[in-house]
């Protein structure tokens, strides 16, 4: 029977989920991985973590990240990093043209029907229903694909605007889209991001919970997300997963059985 597994923060950690993915015999021929995003930068072998993913790109399921999207943008010059950087590795690689094709065709949010499932980075804002967040994804994912991708890269830096707003056009909006979905972690009353606070549990603004605190209109919709590494995995939420454990920062790589709920945990 097809089993569905997801993975957390992976930032280049292949080794790991190598082990994972042999602890449970995964079988790419039938089985499939989803993987919450940050798929690069900060572990010790990005390059070798994508082309792997490329290789079993049949039976994977991408949701980007901030990690992955910084990627991009350096790559086509739109960011500076220094010579001896990981990423610098991916693109003076032979594979680079293919594997930044692969991934300018990643959505920001992922969604299976049958599986009432869904998957994005950093997660779904509360205002937001299932309805609209694939519609923004898809706003975001035709210019990734398009000729006009350099565009999104010159727009997605930067804290504002803060709150969504259904008439933001632009580069505002874009960046504001992609704000949301791959670097939200806690929210104001309203719905506000702020970007500064990366700790768990309470934000030093008491006005601030984590964005999952509020309800959400995802309905019966499971959702899965990475990111917040400080989170450790460990909140409760019947209808929310947390998948990064913090594999660079000492913690294990995470991967879930989607269908049963068992964790594996593999550190570096």
């Amino acid at each position: 029977m097809p089993r569905t597994f997801a993975v957390g923060d992976l930032q280049g950690c292949l080794e790991p989920l190598q082990r994972l993915l042999d602890a449970v015999n995964f079988d790419e021929s039938q089985d499939q991985l989803w993987c919450v995003g940050d798929l690069v930068n900060r572990g010790p072998d990005s390059l070798g973590t994508l082309e792997f993913l490329y290789s079993i790109r049949k039976s994977l399921k991408v949701a980007l990240g901030n990690h992955d999207l910084h990627l991009l943008a350096v790559a086509h010059g739109e960011k500076k990093i220094k010579k001896d950087n990981d990423l610098s590795r991916i693109i003076e690689s032979e594979n680079a043209d293919t594997l930044f094709k692969w991934l300018r065709k990643q959505p920001l949010l992922q969604w299976d029907k049958d599986k009432n499932l869904a998957m994005c980075h950093a997660g779904i804002p509360p205002m937001w229903d299932l309805k609209t967040a694939k519609a923004l994804s898809k706003e975001v994912q035709t210019i990734l694909k398009s000729s006009r991708h350099i565009y999104l890269y010159r727009a997605m830096y930067g804290n504002t605007p803060d709150l969504w707003n259904d008439n933001l056009k632009g580069m505002e909006r874009l960046r504001v889209i992609v704000n949301y979905f791959t670097r939200m972690r806690f929210l104001g009353p309203n719905g506000e991001l702020d970007l500064e606070n990366k700790q768990s549990g309470e934000a030093t603004n008491k006005h601030l919970k984590p964005w999952f605190s509020y309800p959400n209109k995802l309905k019966k919709t499971h959702l899965l997300f990475g990111h917040w590494a400080a989170l450790e995995g460990m909140f409760d939420h019947p209808q929310i997963t947390g998948l990064d454990t913090g594999c660079v920062w000492g913690g294990p790589l995470t991967l879930q059985h989607i269908e049963t709920g068992k964790r594996y945990f593999a550190h570096l």
